[in-house]
């Protein structure tokens, strides 16, 4: 609870998220500041929001491209004189990152894109085709995510929707965009602003103002910035903006002053002032738009220019007033502190395949398995667990070949030169919850489909198996199937050939640990078995099946910042025949974690998997079961790949899926080392 509100009560919702509602404290006095300079009158007296287009040769040769409405785009100079009116329509909203400009035209409920300059005729046209959603749009703000780098505009409309456009560039420089993800707000909606740090800030104007995370593979847990009459703004939040070094900046519009919040002490209120008259420039009231930017644009603002739009500029009509943000700070005396912390990146890489979703919603699709045709590697296949009702099987492009109903699989392996009836074959193994048993398959190489051949029911001795992965003991020539369950129970079987061309089981270990384990990975080279404890990290042990219980950490969450649990899939990359990388899901921050496959399994790095706007193919988020492979599958995938549950298919909605990344990216990426595996 912030220290200058009281609680007043919990429970209402927001977002379908229970909130706690705050009574307003002690008010805040404003603090007057002074502009130093305003500009010339909008030419239709509308306007909405500026920005600042700076010059960085000459940073007091900066320009402001403001909205003016009907009057279209205003072009100011730091002086406040007019450069120019150009044409855009009813322009009622714009912002700026690098030299685009996004911009609503309000007449035609449309957005277009536009390339900005410092000099005439300031702004070009660069829409391949606007973006036109099919409610009232009242403002826009564009938005740069650290992870990827990607582009993305959010478009609010008049009813509080919300929606998430990534904005692509073709090659001839031409600007289009796809919707990524919706949100709902319930009211209007019509100011943001982002940090490009991972945060939009959204002003809903009669109830207050949001955090929300920009990386569209996040969970949407929107935060509250403040409440309306519960909290610091009086009736009408408006214009929202970013200080350089961070704070956050709401127009608490009818009270004619602007709240300051600090995002480093979950948001507090660290000051409020007003705009007052500076000889001929009059006061600020009822402001709207605002926006504040980073950088020195000359002696009068040193410290970053503040553009605030004035809806009562006596006599004149409407304008914006400059103020310098170094001003602000120093009459309220904000603490100095350096300017915003930079973005936390890792390597990112893009998928180029996916399959077609799985057939129904929820938390469905979990786990799957790649198997390589020796033959011809590009007609390889994914073969994939949907933990409500069975087994998928996919080509490259992910179409699909063949679903099999057969049960509740959960997670999903396979091992080659498995002998049955004399005969070589590949073995694939799911477990089955619907049963509690191991469900056994062979796969035809002429057709790529499955077919049962478990000898009957083949109970794994848990009421729910979870996990589930396969060993092939370099020492033995035997095949096993390890499988555990949500306590931390883990059994170890035997397949047996059972005679009549089906497979059996036999019991050969059992082992235990702590909490809830899920993925795990043999490499059948080393003899090594890794597990993933979900909360707490990854496990080593000896996989032939008389190693015992001996277990050492490879790596924990809270000792690694890379990773954030759950910790979910393991797989395991060959380079050589001991050399290579162990891959986890890092489920909680989205992200992927390699290890050396030798020695003490050392941390590598991370990367995680962004959107293909140009394949119109989403990113990667919240993976359970992932697989890899360094064999060929083809003139798509020469060095192998990886395929990842994904476990929000946002772009466009839908059921969950998975997602398959050339192994060729993630080297270039990280800078790794690449080779080829024999078959395991």
């Amino acid at each position: 609870m912030r220290k200058h509100w009281f609680m007043l009560f919990a429970g209402v919702a927001v977002f379908g998220v229970p909130v706690v509602v705050y009574a307003q404290g002690a008010s805040m006095p404003p603090v007057a500041v002074t502009p130093t300079a305003e500009t010339e009158p909008t030419v239709q007296s509308g306007a909405n929001t500026a920005v600042v287009l700076a010059n960085k040769a000459d940073p007091e040769n900066s320009i402001i491209i403001g909205s003016g409405e009907l009057g279209g785009f205003e072009i100011y100079a730091l002086s406040g004189k007019r450069l120019a009116s150009i044409s855009g329509g009813d322009l009622g909203a714009l912002d700026l990152r690098g030299e685009m400009v996004a911009a609503l035209d309000q007449n035609s409920n449309s957005i277009s894109f536009y390339t900005a300059s410092l000099t005439a005729p300031y702004l070009v046209a660069s829409s391949a085709a606007p973006i036109k959603p099919a409610y009232k749009v009242v403002g826009l703000c564009l938005s740069r995510n650290p992870r990827d780098g990607d582009l993305y505009v959010f478009i609010l409309g008049g009813a509080g929707e919300i929606e998430q456009w990534s904005v692509l560039t073709n090659s001839a420089g031409a600007n289009s965009a796809q919707l990524v993800r919706r949100l709902a707000l319930g009211s209007e909606a019509a100011y943001c602003v982002s940090d490009d740090r991972g945060s939009v800030y959204v002003s809903q104007e009669k109830v207050g103002a949001w955090r929300i995370d920009t990386d569209p593979e996040t969970e949407i847990l929107p935060e509250i910035v403040d409440i309306v009459r519960m909290g610091m703004i009086t009736e009408e939040a408006k214009g929202i903006g970013l200080s350089p070094d961070g704070y956050v900046i709401v127009s608490d519009a009818s009270a004619s002053k602007f709240n300051i919040y600090d995002p480093g002490k979950d948001y507090a209120l660290a000051g409020t002032f007003s705009i007052g008259a500076a000889g001929a420039v009059d006061a600020v009231e009822d402001s709207g738009g605002l926006s504040i930017a980073a950088g020195n644009f000359g002696a009068a603002y040193p410290g970053g220019l503040m553009v605030v739009q004035d809806d009562d500029n006596n006599p004149d009509g409407t304008n914006y007033k400059l103020v310098s943000w170094a001003a602000v700070a120093s009459a309220l005396n904000l603490p100095i502190r350096p300017a915003a912390f930079p973005p936390i990146t890792m390597a990112v890489v893009r998928a180029v395949a996916e399959t077609s979703p799985v057939e129904t919603g929820g938390d469905a699709a979990d786990d799957p398995a790649m198997w390589i045709d020796p033959t011809d590697p590009a007609r390889s296949i994914v073969i994939a667990t949907q933990k409500q009702s069975g087994l998928y099987v996919y080509d490259l492009s992910g179409k699909q070949l063949q679903y099999l109903p057969d049960g509740k699989m959960n997670n999903v392996d396979l091992r080659e030169g498995f002998m049955l009836s004399g005969k070589p074959v590949a073995l694939v193994t799911a477990s089955n919850r619907t049963n509690d048993s191991i469900a056994i398959y062979t796969i035809d190489p002429a057709t790529r489909l499955l077919k049962s051949v478990a000898n009957g029911v083949q109970p794994t001795g848990f009421t729910d198996p979870y996990g589930l992965c396969m060993y092939r003991s370099a020492k033995s020539k035997k095949t096993f199937v390890f499988v555990n369950q949500g306590d931390g129970a883990m059994k170890q079987w035997e397949l047996l050939d059972a005679g009549n061309g089906k497979v059996g089981t036999r019991l050969a270990r059992e082992m235990k640990f702590a909490t809830q384990v899920e993925g795990c990975v043999a490499d059948d080279e080393t003899g090594v078995l890794y597990v993933g404890e979900e909360d707490f990290g990854i496990w080593r042990m000896g996989a032939e099946p008389n190693a015992g219980q001996a277990k050492t950490a490879v790596s924990a969450v809270r000792d690694n910042p890379a990773l954030k649990d759950d910790i979910e899939g393991l797989a395991i990359y060959r380079t050589g025949k001991k050399t290579g990388y162990l891959v986890a899901s890092s489920q909680g921050n989205n992200s992927y974690a390699l290890f050396t496959r030798e020695g003490k399994n050392d941390y590598v790095g991370s990367f995680a998997v962004g959107a293909n706007g140009a394949a119109g193919i989403d990113g990667i988020s919240e993976t359970d079961g992932l697989d890899v492979t360094s064999r060929s599958m083809g003139p798509m995938f020469p060095d192998g790949a990886m395929i990842a549950q994904d476990g929000r298919n946002i772009s466009p909605p839908e059921n969950q899926n998975f997602k398959i990344v050339s192994w060729r990216d993630v080297v270039k990426a990280m800078g790794l080392l690449m080779g080829h595996a024999k078959p395991k």
